[in-house]
């Protein structure tokens, strides 16, 4: 349709240029790698499942190199004694700080569950499996729920093809607590489980909603969707664009703060309306995910375009002054992952629509 944002072949410019042979680096200054701030688990993992989604679509020979250098960052990460992954690399390779947070752990798990169902390589996928053995144990005593809900994401991508086992009791025991804090702390004004609403938000209704669909749990589902079109509701703007919460984030009794918007939020939202579209074929969540998108150009609250399609890169936020230019790993890989889930999205629409036109008929 003529109001979609347009779609873009995929280019990895920017993404090689961030990346030495350890791996992609955190921040850049401008379109240039910043190399004083070294490299992280977080980025490391996100880049990982990029390299996923890529070689769906370039094939695997075109990721295979970048996939395993992800893959041997987040080895190297593991800190055996503690179950956990250290997070920051200085640029000569060495670990700063011991053990990393919550939140770097929950996404090294949930890159390691993404290799596990769906990179072609045995070897790689062979390699994840023995990491992500020896990581899940200590999911028992994550305290933050954005790291539960990427553990619980990363097993449910092995659980759609590897039914059981340890990835099954864990999504259980993290989904069922995650749902028992929106139960305990939501109210029917404020939906949330928090006493505001702050980063990567619509990760927790997307695990619940997946996690409800694996364990056949309606009220797991249903929390999930409601807390998702509270969060798409509140981030939706009068004009009909997306308007994410900003970085000085949405306290229970203030205002939303609408700047710095971030990217990831935009994918964090694109992503739990896929999971609701895929649980209820609703129109809304499709809907919701091309607005998502066209955030990244030019459908937002300043009309800029905040990635660059052409060199696969995308600024660091959306600032009251304008975009803030400096194009840094999170940001581009937000950007790389959302269009490639829209380019998926809209692969199926017509395949479904001819199914329903089929099945219409058929009635008739």
């Amino acid at each position: 349709m003529s109001d979609k944002a347009p779609l873009h072949p995929i280019s990895r410019l920017h993404l090689e240029a961030m990346t030495d042979v350890v791996g992609i680096m955190q921040h850049a200054i401008g379109s240039w790698p910043d190399p004083a701030h070294g490299y992280c688990v977080d980025d490391v993992a996100r880049a990982l499942q990029v390299d996923l989604l890529h070689g769906r679509t370039l094939g695997w020979p075109a990721v295979e190199e970048s996939a395993w250098r992800g893959l041997r960052f987040l080895d190297d990460a593991f800190d055996s004694s503690s179950g956990r992954f250290r997070n920051f690399r200085s640029i000569d390779g060495a670990w700063i700080g011991g053990v990393g947070s919550d939140d770097c752990y929950g996404r090294a798990v949930h890159a390691l569950g993404d290799t596990i169902a769906t990179a072609p390589d045995r070897e790689l996928v062979a390699t994840a499996a023995a990491l992500f053995d020896q990581a899940l144990p200590a999911a028992r005593e994550l305290t933050s729920p954005r790291a539960e809900a990427s553990v619980v994401l990363g097993c449910a991508a092995i659980l759609d093809s590897i039914p059981g086992g340890r990835p099954a009791a864990m999504l259980t025991l993290l989904a069922t607590r995650l749902h028992d804090r929106f139960r305990r702390h939501s109210t029917p004004d404020w939906p949330w489980p928090e006493v505001s609403v702050t980063y990567e938000n619509a990760v927790l209704p997307r695990a619940l909603i997946i996690a409800g669909r694996i364990l056949e749990s309606e009220p797991m589902v249903d929390r999930g969707l409601r807390s998702l079109d509270w969060l798409i509701d509140a981030q939706t703007a009068p004009k009909g664009h997306l308007s994410p919460v900003g970085n000085n984030w949405w306290a229970r009794d203030g205002e939303i703060s609408h700047f710095d918007q971030q990217p990831i939020e935009a994918t964090a939202l694109l992503l739990a309306a896929e999971a609701a579209q895929t649980v209820t074929g609703a129109a809304r969540y499709g809907a919701a995910m091309e607005r998502c998108f066209a955030w990244f150009l030019g459908a937002n609250d300043l009309g800029l375009y905040v990635a660059d399609p052409v060199r696969g890169a995308c600024c660091d936020g959306l600032t009251p002054q304008g975009v803030n230019v400096n194009e840094g790993a999170e940001s581009t890989l937000m950007w790389l992952t959302a269009v490639e889930h829209i380019r998926a999205f809209r692969d199926v629409q017509p395949q479904s629509q001819r199914g329903a036109e089929l099945l219409a008929t058929s009635a008739r």
